[in-house]
């Protein structure tokens, strides 16, 4: 099951999503990409919030760690790539 909406603070909010992701070197497409097609879903030990995990076009994984809005909507809080 994947996500429709992934909800996006603006480019430039020092403290929003999309810096926090661009710290990890991951993109925000790179994150929609894993949303909508996520591989599994568990929960992060660290958070406890949600955390899917997936493969980009370009072959990366990805985790992406979020918060449920709805059924379709999510938050993402952060995004790394994982090491294989």
């Amino acid at each position: 099951m994947g996500f429709a909406t992934a909800i996006w603070d603006l480019d430039d909010d020092p403290e929003g999503n999309v810096q926090h992701i661009a710290e990890h070197d991951v993109t925000k497409e790179e994150v929609d990409e894993v949303l909508e097609n996520p591989s599994g879903i568990e929960t992060s030990r660290t958070s406890g919030r949600p955390i899917a995990f997936g493969e980009t076009r370009t072959g990366r994984l990805i985790a992406v760690v979020f918060e449920e809005i709805d059924e379709g909507t999510v938050y993402p809080v952060t995004a790394y790539e994982v090491e294989s």
